[in-house]
């Protein structure tokens, strides 16, 4: 059976926490089973209490007797942030950036491939979001590679094959209506 027993120190920075804020719900029963520990409930007892099961109850004492009072606080799933690799990929990001002309975001991901740093166009896309960069996607055209006089001759050819307004109605006599009898013969 595990009981805790605390000093009046230790219980004095289990109960700090209990009026925080920013406390989640999880985190406030994990102080609670600490307490009622200390005050001598056993793991199944305090899990009825509190809704939880016995395993979990005692999963959470026997991490408060080998951290303390930090194990009470839910820690983020998966590893801790890489900072040294964020801080190398968003220094290359920068040099490449830094470059007059226009990046791909695949692009990008080979440039830096080639820094000895390998990233998918979405992990790039993603880097680049962190980042603050703002970009918008290149505008699809060939105008930069256009010769401007071959420009202004395929405009002229075109304005002369354009279809010519229709003549004025001419004033004839002979005029058809739909609704005149038809001729016989």
């Amino acid at each position: 059976m595990i009981r805790l027993t605390l000093t009046s120190e230790e219980r004095a920075a289990v109960r700090a926490p209990r009026r925080d804020g920013t406390l989640a719900p999880a985190e406030r029963d994990r102080v609670e089973m600490v307490l009622l520990s200390a005050d001598g409930w056993s793991p199944p007892r305090i899990a009825r209490h509190l809704a939880y099961n016995a395993a979990t109850v005692r999963r959470v004492l026997i991490g408060f007797r080998e951290t303390g009072v930090a194990r009470l606080r839910r820690r983020p799933p998966g590893p801790p942030p890489d900072t040294a690799r964020r801080e190398r990929v968003e220094a290359a990001l920068d040099r490449l950036l830094d470059r007059d002309r226009t990046w791909t975001s695949a692009q990008l991901a080979g440039a830096l491939a080639e820094e000895g740093i390998a990233l998918s166009p979405r992990q790039t896309r993603r880097y680049l979001r962190g980042m603050d960069v703002r970009w918008r996607r290149t505008v699809r055209t060939l105008k930069h590679k256009q010769d401007p006089a071959k420009v202004e001759r395929a405009k002229r050819v075109l304005g002369s094959l354009k279809k010519r307004p229709p003549r004025a109605a001419s004033a004839s006599s002979t005029s058809t209506s739909a609704a005149s009898a038809p001729v016989s013969r």
